[in-house]
């Protein structure tokens, strides 16, 4: 069974769309380009979308924004930190730093989805600094130490 709790949403601006799910076992729920017309990216260009929402995450989550596949693939835009992180204590507007890594423009038009956000728990690490570290099968290797099968 699939858990959900209310999370508070303020629209900052008008015509701000409310995140929505595409069906009932997604877990990324759309967001929206809050746009007053269309804006074209060209090849290599990153722009803050702005989605005219601000929210107030529960304590102990965090909502990680990711890429839609479909924009990704067909158009080439997708987040350019790869994976944006909204903490709970943050009250500001929800932008999503959308980046073309494609070789040609491409246009977002106003309330179109952009990417999506998964609200998931997370574990503040309590960080201690040691003299040494457990010894373990794999070491110190690095990428590729594990082998290709």
């Amino acid at each position: 069974m699939i858990t959900s709790f209310p999370v508070e949403i303020k629209k900052l601006r008008e015509g701000a769309t409310i995140p929505t799910y595409g069906s009932k076992n997604a877990a990324g729920a759309d967001l929206y380009a809050c746009l007053d017309e269309a804006l074209t990216l060209m090849p290599g260009e990153t722009f803050l979308v702005p989605t005219g929402l601000s929210m107030a995450l529960p304590e102990g989550y965090a909502g990680l924004i990711y890429a839609r596949s479909g924009l990704a693939s067909k158009k080439g835009l997708a987040p350019a930190n790869k994976v944006g992180v909204v903490d709970s204590d943050y009250r500001g507007e929800v932008m999503v730093a959308l980046h073309n890594h494609s070789n040609k423009a491409a246009t977002i038009e106003p309330n179109e989805r952009i990417a999506q956000l998964v609200i998931t728990p997370y574990i503040a690490a309590a960080f201690s600094v040691v003299d040494e570290l457990d010894v373990t099968e794999r070491g110190e290797g690095g990428f590729g130490s594990t082998g290709t099968h």
